[in-house]
């Protein structure tokens, strides 16, 4: 699972954006907790959501002509830039050119070969998120991509990613830790994009841990949230279902199974 070794290429943040923050901040206060702590204006209006005082999330108010809502992972990498070489070498393009964040860290908006949405983080005096593998925080991803050979070959080139294959009825499961990690660190798997039941694009998918899955779904509909996958157990793995925030962006929740 994610933890804050925060190895590179390893996940460090993640944040979402929507038109209307504050209706959809009351939408994770109800599900998760979270407190929206508004951004100050040299940070152009980026906020955070806080669990408890930490950090849980990041989060910005966007025009509908901007982009669509979303949640967005960012990778740790040592250097931004030759990140985005790397990125532009392997297949992938570029968002928006690196911009130092104050003396937080240096960033950059990217794709990957098949047009998935990513960022990347060199980590200043921010390192990541404080809020990991809890209730409320960030605790595993997925990538639905239309081909996984081609995209762990390009994560591989940009980040060394390693992977490991676990075998369940029906087919195999591709889990991805950062080079010189261990099982410990692993932190997401990729999924082929037509295994998705609810496919509509390849993207990357964050899922934030629960208490309790099918409480959260309820929460979640109440809330204006939509179901795109059911609630579903998984032996060694726990129950989890896909959703949407009312503003439309994606993301899963899980409730892992007890340690054995």
């Amino acid at each position: 699972m994610l933890n804050n070794r925060f190895l590179t290429g390893a996940p460090v943040w993640v944040d979402s954006c929507a038109p209307d923050l504050g209706g959809v901040s009351a939408f994770y206060r109800d599900l998760f907790g979270w407190e929206l702590q508004q951004g100050a204006a040299e940070m152009g209006g980026y906020s955070q959501y806080q669990l408890a005082g930490r950090t849980a999330a990041g989060a910005m108010a966007i025009s509908r002509d901007e982009a669509a809502p979303a949640w967005t992972l960012y990778f740790r990498t040592p250097d931004v830039d030759a990140t985005v070489k790397s990125v532009e070498q392997a297949g992938g393009g570029t968002l928006f050119e690196a911009v130092d964040i104050l003396d937080l860290g240096r960033m950059a908006g990217l794709t990957d070969s098949a047009g998935v949405p990513f960022s990347v983080w060199q980590q200043g005096e921010l390192k990541g998120l404080d809020v990991l593998n809890e209730p409320g925080g960030l605790v595993w991803t997925e990538l639905y991509t239309p081909d996984v050979s081609a995209a762990i070959g390009f994560y591989d080139s940009v980040f060394g990613w390693q992977t490991t294959e676990a075998t369940f009825p029906g087919g195999t499961y591709t889990m991805v830790h950062p080079a010189g990690g261990t099982a410990d660190d692993m932190f997401g798997g990729v999924v082929p994009l037509a295994d998705d039941s609810c496919e509509d694009g390849a993207y990357w998918l964050p899922y934030f841990q629960v208490d309790d899955c099918d409480s959260a779904v309820a929460k979640a509909l109440e809330g204006g949230g939509e179901v795109r996958m059911e609630p579903l157990s998984m032996e060694g793995v726990g129950r989890f279902a896909k959703l949407t925030d009312p503003a439309g962006a994606r993301f899963a929740v899980l409730q892992p199974s007890p340690p054995e």
